[in-house]
């Protein structure tokens, strides 16, 4: 019988017939190898890029020449500040506080004046001090104080010193520090007879000067008083960059108009003529360490078709479209497009009014009038009643609907609704024909022939000869939204009795310069324009007989109805001469627009509309009345960052 070997004895043999002399027998569990997982690569974040479609090009970056709209909007990213103006009211942006006589950085000091001192005047005129000359002493705030100089008695007049102080870490885009020096370098370029422009504020400026690396002082000379002198900081120019060129030479050198060294989120990188500008982000801007500017690149595109622009904005080539664009006959297209989640529309009523000047008095008048004499058009504005009849006779409210969707206002007086010193009791005159034809008829125009649908013809109208037919020639452009305003204008005025022959001119044609030109040589019965202002300060000014353009001022003026009213002049006068807080700051331009609402130098037709366009997921862009629209380019933002 065979036997089996022992399991364990065949195990041995089998060992030991591979050469192994002992089996190993582990006396503990053997520890498992660590392996040190390999770090994961640093993502780099995407380049973040903005997209900015302009209406037009700028016609340069050189920040104290003579610049377009577009220009501005760009020199907002490069240029932040010295001071926005936001909503009616002014901000602090590379200064510490804005300046006022109640915070001591302002006051007003008498200052002896003696017989050669350049000086402004009574009536606000830049003169030598001589003899003759009528002067407000130091003060004197009213027309009853005011004095005629007599040349020999000790003189003081009052003066305005402010001073500026800069944030301590302002640095130009090269890493260079900003310091008030530099303020003081484009004050220079300012004033020199080379400079790009020349201002009213450097003219009325006798001292600019830095009292230390971040301190800047202006004095005014004697007799100005400036209601906004918290303002009067000129924005740093580079001294480190330019200095080596003339006041001349810049406005035509890249490093100044092209691609000019800035202190604010951007800087220039490329400028492709009649396409693009593109920014990138400075790292020593003076808010780089709070997170902004949110993106790293900006492309200013030019694209001056609207309807192209707006094509750009919906496929995600524009992430904005700027106010430069004209958006005015899209702007119900905009509304649906908001309706329907493609795109943000924003719709404010600018510092724009769309005006219908009456021509009050013709330049053919400046000789003398006669209703008889040829050339000289009849006197038919002349009475207030005329004027107030027409008034009331304009659909004003038809046009807001109809031609501007209801996006904006009928403006009661010169100054906007929501400036502080609008008066909330003046209404505009509202369309009531019946009201217009009573006030035609107290100024003489009656329906002769008793047929409503041909023109009034004077009856008993003062300096008009009778028999003469209330038809009036009314001049504006081709624009469409015009041609949309005129047509709704002209039923409205016929329903009084009121006729239009309506003449529609290039806006080259309108604005032509005098005495040739229609507007600004004072040769129209009725007139449609716009005027708008950039300052914050009310323009009473505007319609005050020394701004009525004649042959003496070489036809400049803003008074295009030549308005002539004393004591329009003086209340506009003693308003410019207060200061805001002042008690009589608010009641002295009360005045004025209660005798702009009585006696309508000009009839403003509506608010012309600022408009703009984003991407729906945009965020932080505001479109503010007073301000730059790209104000607060650095903290734009889009998708997902609009979240937290």
């Amino acid at each position: 019988m065979k036997k089996t070997l022992p399991l364990v004895l065949l195990l041995f043999i089998v060992i030991s017939a591979c050469g192994i002399s002992q089996l190993a027998v582990p006396t503990e569990t053997p520890t498992a190898e660590v392996v040190t997982p390999l770090p994961s690569p640093t993502v780099t974040p995407e380049p973040r890029s903005l997209s900015i479609c302009l209406g037009q090009e700028p016609n340069s970056l050189y920040p104290l020449g003579d610049l377009n709209a577009a220009a501005r909007s760009v020199l907002a990213a490069i240029n932040d500040g010295p001071v926005d103006t936001i909503g009616y009211d002014y901000q602090p942006v590379i200064i510490t506080r804005i300046p006022s006589l109640e915070n001591g950085d302002a006051e007003i000091v008498s200052t002896p004046v003696q017989v050669g001192t350049e000086v402004v005047d009574a009536d606000g005129n830049l003169v030598f001090l001589n003899t003759g000359v009528r002067v407000r002493p130091s003060g004197c705030r009213a027309d009853d104080c005011v004095i005629t100089y007599d040349g020999t008695t000790p003189l003081e007049m009052d003066q305005m010193v402010v001073k500026f102080t800069l944030r301590p870490d302002l640095t130009w885009a090269d890493g260079t520090p900003l310091t008030a020096d530099d303020s003081v370098f484009a004050f220079t370029l300012a004033t020199g007879p080379d400079a790009a422009v020349k201002s009213v504020l450097v003219e009325r400026t006798q001292t600019y000067e830095a009292t230390d690396p971040q301190t800047l002082q202006w004095w005014g000379k004697p007799g100005f008083i400036d209601p906004t002198y918290f303002t009067n900081i000129w924005a740093p120019a580079p001294r480190h960059a330019w200095s080596q060129f003339s006041a001349q030479e810049l406005p035509d050198i890249d490093i100044a108009s092209r691609s000019p060294i800035g202190w604010g989120p951007y800087m220039v990188d490329e400028w492709v003529d009649g396409d693009h500008i593109t920014l990138v982000k400075n790292p020593y801007y003076f808010l780089a360490a709070d997170g902004y500017p949110k993106f790293d690149t900006l492309t200013y595109r030019f694209i001056e078709d609207p309807n192209m622009a707006l094509s750009e904005l919906v496929a995600g080539r524009c992430d904005i479209l700027d106010p430069t664009i004209r958006l005015d006959n899209f702007a119900g297209l905009l509304q649906e497009m908001q309706s329907g989640e493609q795109a943000q529309a924003f719709f404010v009523p600018g510092m724009t009014i769309e005006w219908l000047g009456l021509g009050i008095t013709p330049a053919s008048y400046d000789d003398g009038y006669s209703p008889a004499r040829e050339g000289d058009r009849q006197d038919i504005f002349g009475d207030a009643h005329t004027r107030q009849g027409i008034a009331y006779c304009l659909d004003r409210e038809g046009v807001v609907k109809n031609a501007l969707y209801g996006l904006t206002t009928v403006p009661s007086t010169y100054i906007p609704a929501g400036h502080p010193v609008y008066d909330p009791n003046l209404n505009a005159l509202a369309f009531i024909p019946e009201t217009g034809i009573s006030l035609l008829e107290q100024a003489g125009w009656r329906d002769v022939d008793g047929d409503p649908s041909t023109p009034r013809t004077a009856v008993n109208v003062e300096n008009v000869t009778a028999g003469t037919p209330l038809q009036l020639n009314y001049y504006t452009t081709t624009a469409t939204q015009r041609r949309q305003v005129a047509d709704i204008l002209s039923k409205s005025l016929a329903q009084c009795g009121i006729g239009l022959n309506v003449q529609y001119l290039s806006q080259n044609d309108l604005y032509s310069p005098g005495p040739q030109g229609l507007l600004f040589g004072r040769r129209f019965d009725l007139v449609q324009y716009a005027m708008g202002v950039d300052s914050i300060e009310p323009p009473c000014g505007w319609f005050t007989t020394n701004e009525i353009p004649t042959a003496s001022n070489s036809w400049v003026g803003t008074n295009l109805t030549a308005y002539k009213n004393e004591e329009f002049d003086a209340a506009c006068r003693a308003a410019q001469l207060t200061l805001p807080g002042d008690a009589s700051y608010v009641e002295s331009y009360r005045q004025t627009q209660v005798l702009f609402s009585t006696e309508l130098p000009a009839i403003p037709l509506y608010y012309r509309l600022r408009i703009a366009a984003a991407r729906p997921d945009l965020c932080h862009f505001d479109l503010d009345v007073t301000a730059n629209p790209l104000w607060n380019i650095e903290a734009f933002d889009m998708g997902e960052a609009c979240k937290d």
